[in-house]
C-alpha cells in the first residue's frame, strides 16, 4: 500500500486542506496520509507566522480521530529550509519497503520544475497533484497521476487576515484549531 505525503506551512490548517486529504484517500485508496508541516518552507523563507511545533500541534489537533491521517515529523526534526527531495530520501531509508505518494497542488506544480532536485523526485514518490475545478494541471516532465477535488475557496491567508480583523473563523479551522489559535494569540495585528 501507498502512504500519502501532505506538506506544507499549515499556517494554520484548515477545512479546505481536510477536505483535500479525504479526497485524495478516497480517490488513490491510501493506506495512510501524513500531513508533513514544513520547518521552513524555501519558497516562505522568513514568512512563517507561527512556529514550527505550533504549526504541527494544530494539525494534530484538526486531524486527530481520523485513523487514516498522522503527523509526519520528518521536516520538523531537521533545520529548515525543508526540501521535500531530502524528506523524500530520508523517508525512504527509514522505511524502505514503503511506497510514497506526494500530493501537489495544481498552483505549486507550476513551480514543480524550480524546486531543490525536481528531477529526482519520481524515482523517490509518485507525483499526484491535487485540482479543483477550473484550475489546470501545468506541463511537467514527469509523470504524473492528478486527483480532482472539491473547490472549498478556504485559505490559511484567509484565515489569517480574519483573526487580525477580529472576526470569527468558526467553521473555517476545526474548533480545536480555532482555540489553539485563541490561546497562543496568533496572527493579531500586534502579535
Amino acid at each position: 500500500m501507498t502512504i500519502g505525503l501532505f506538506g506544507g506551512s499549515f499556517d494554520p490548517i484548515h477545512h479546505g486542506h481536510l477536505i483535500v486529504a479525504q479526497a485524495v484517500v478516497e480517490a488513490l485508496g491510501l493506506e495512510q496520509l501524513r500531513f508533513l508541516p514544513a520547518r521552513e518552507q524555501p519558497f516562505k523563507v522568513g514568512r512563517h507566522l507561527a512556529p514550527p511545533e505550533l504549526r504541527a500541534r494544530m494539525v494534530a489537533l484538526a486531524i486527530a480521530g481520523e485513523p487514516r491521517f498522522a503527523l509526519e515529523r520528518a521536516e520538523l526534526e531537521r533545520p529548515g529550509p525543508s526540501y521535500t527531495v531530502d524528506t523524500l530520501r530520508y523517508l525512504r531509508e527509514r522505511e524502505p519497503d514503503r511506497r510514497f505518494a506526494l500530493l501537489i497542488g495544481a498552483d505549486a506544480a507550476r513551480e514543480l520544475p524550480e524546486w531543490r532536485e525536481a528531477g529526482a523526485l519520481p524515482a523517490l514518490a509518485e507525483l499526484v497533484v491535487f485540482t479543483r475545478a477550473g484550475s489546470e494541471v501545468p506541463e511537467l516532465p514527469w509523470p504524473v497521476q492528478v486527483v480532482p477535488v472539491p473547490a472549498v475557496g478556504i485559505s490559511a491567508t484567509e484565515v489569517r487576515r480574519r483573526v487580525a480583523l477580529g472576526r470569527s473563523i468558526r467553521y473555517w479551522v476545526p474548533d480545536a484549531v480555532g482555540e489553539a489559535i485563541r490561546a497562543a494569540g496568533l496572527y493579531l495585528p500586534d502579535a
